[in-house]
């Protein structure tokens, strides 16, 4: 019977921002600017660190890798939360939500790691500076990369067959704008222990691991800079860590409240409204941190203009 049920969802309706009412349209107009405003960021980061020989590095190498999966990540959510907010009627297919959720998650954890080995990059500079040519070669770049992208892919299999493998024979109303694990959870007409168990498993090992390892490299590099003995070099070493670890803390601090929080205490229209943050705010901090605060990155926008 619960094989019957589930093949009959063709759909699910989202629940979106309908409380907001008349409000939805000036919701549309604020996100649209912002999603512009991402998708222009990061284009002109990326153009500007494969134009510039200045930017050639591993630290803007993969500060590219991420304005491009921050980039993906946004175009597999805001779209259709845009066009969510002038529709009364805010439905997706079965089929797309499951490709919606499997590429939320693999941009996303690719993010967390990308910002983990960026952390590492950040660590080899500043603590090991006479073997860092060696150490952060280019097939050392590729691989950190490359692995960042296996691992999202790789969760966003389990996560993904994980929770549309379950029956959904009750109302196919997502409290949510997007297709997301927990609100999925919910519809479900069965127990889903199982399926909370491998995503609680999952948001540890995605978000906990590498917040441990930024952690343990950051204790080390302050370590390290606190031992040099001018003023300014201190200063120059901090500086170039202060935009990654500005970045670290707003992505892991979102994303950890969301779903490392137990279930019991996990409120939807909570929930949505942190989401807004870390799917249309904090993709914007990428290029607005990294151009502001990033003297390097600025000196090279001065030059390609």
């Amino acid at each position: 019977m619960q094989r019957k049920n589930f093949m009959e969802v063709t759909e699910f309706i989202f629940l979106g921002f309908t409380s907001f009412g008349n409000q939805q349209i000036t919701l549309f107009i604020v996100f649209l600017t912002l999603y512009l405003l991402t998708l222009s960021g990061n284009v002109i980061i990326v153009t500007i660190i494969r134009l510039d020989r200045h930017l050639h590095t591993p630290m803007y190498f993969f500060l590219s890798m991420l304005s491009t999966s921050e980039t993906c990540y946004t175009v597999a959510i805001i779209p259709r939360m845009l066009s969510g907010l002038l529709q009364p009627q805010k439905t997706i297919s079965f089929q797309d939500c499951a490709t919606q959720l499997f590429f939320y998650l693999t941009f996303g954890i690719n993010n967390c790691f990308l910002l983990t080995a960026m952390g590492y990059d950040r660590f080899v500079a500043i603590c090991n500076p006479l073997r860092y040519s060696v150490i952060m070669g280019k097939g050392a770049c590729i691989q950190l990369a490359s692995g960042s992208l296996g691992i999202g892919l790789s969760m966003a299999i389990v996560q993904v067959t994980s929770v549309f493998g379950l029956p959904f024979c009750s109302g196919f109303v997502i409290s949510h704008f997007f297709c997301d694990v927990r609100p999925l959870l919910k519809l479900a007409c069965t127990n889903t222990t199982v399926n909370e168990i491998i995503n609680f498993a999952v948001s540890v090992f995605v978000l906990v691991l590498p917040m441990a390892l930024v952690f343990i490299s950051y204790i080390l590099i302050i370590s390290t800079i606190l031992k040099i003995a001018s003023a300014e070099g201190r200063k120059k070493a901090f500086a170039t860590c202060a935009s990654h670890l500005t970045v670290v803390i707003i992505h892991y601090g979102c994303a950890s409240i969301i779903y490392l929080r137990p279930k019991s205490q996990s409120f939807l229209g909570q929930d949505r409204l942190m989401s807004v943050t870390y799917t249309v705010i904090t993709p914007l901090l990428n290029p607005v941190v990294y151009s502001l605060r990033n003297k390097e990155v600025k000196d090279a926008l001065c030059r390609a203009l």
